[in-house]
């Protein structure tokens, strides 16, 4: 679902810069207890799905599952849905499902003043369903900033559910917006995002903080444009990233 947060619109000037934040791992740090949680609401989601006779699925078969499709089609949302017939609407529910969200999130100071540093429109875009991700930017007080706030929901190309890594939904959304590639920013922390991003012609910024691997460490990719810990340094880079 494309919510507007009612910020004035410049759709259609061809030099104004177009944001697209992600969100989780991006402006908050969803790994400390949200994606653990996701994990496991997924994981017992799938048990009952991928089971037979009344029994759950085992734990090997479940997280062969999800590996096999988040490799084959970026989201393991899109293999439950092609080979399981599972609802998205359904799988979404039962992955976001907390008892308290909010004492969950953890995110760092000063995201609001960057937010306004930041020349050009934004554009939240994340594969996170709506409740969810409203919730987390309504708490974090962000979603005045947003012109729009795309999740998964509204992630769709010729009818089929297409998020993120999808380069056919990401030129759809340029498309629309009337705003070149080459003005858009993706800003994320995922990886195959940025490069699928890049190969639309979006200039992209690579979040690391949040990454429990050794991102940090590793060298830049040359589809990444700039690497940065945390997005309060997107201002200190922005000569990088025109």
């Amino acid at each position: 679902m494309v919510m507007d947060t009612g910020r004035k619109n410049t759709k259609g000037n061809k030099h104004a810069v177009l944001w697209l934040f992600d969100l989780d791992n991006t402006l908050h740090n969803a790994s400390h207890a949200i994606f653990p949680a996701i994990h496991v609401n997924m994981n017992a989601f799938m048990a009952r799905t991928l089971g037979s006779d009344g029994i759950d699925a085992d734990a090997a078969t479940v997280n062969a599952a999800r590996e096999n499709y988040w490799r084959r089609y970026g989201a393991t949302l899109l293999g439950m849905v092609k080979h399981h017939q599972v609802r998205p609407e359904d799988f979404l529910r039962e992955a976001h499902r907390f008892d308290d969200l909010l004492g969950m999130i953890r995110a760092e100071r000063g995201l609001i003043n960057l937010l306004k540093r930041l020349p050009g429109r934004k554009i939240l875009l994340t594969n996170a369903p709506l409740h969810y991700s409203g919730d987390v930017m309504r708490h974090l007080r962000l979603q005045r900033h947003f012109g729009k706030h795309i999740s998964i929901e509204a992630m769709h190309v010729h009818r089929q559910l297409r998020p993120k890594p999808s380069r056919h939904m990401l030129r759809q959304l340029v498309a629309r917006e009337k705003v070149p590639a080459r003005r858009c920013i993706l800003v994320e922390d995922t990886i195959v995002n940025l490069k699928a991003a890049k190969r639309v012609g979006m200039r992209t910024a690579w979040v690391t903080q949040y990454l429990k691997d050794q991102s940090n460490t590793i060298k830049r990719p040359n589809y990444v444009d700039v690497k940065v810990k945390s997005v309060r340094q997107l201002s200190k880079n922005l000569h990088r990233l025109r």
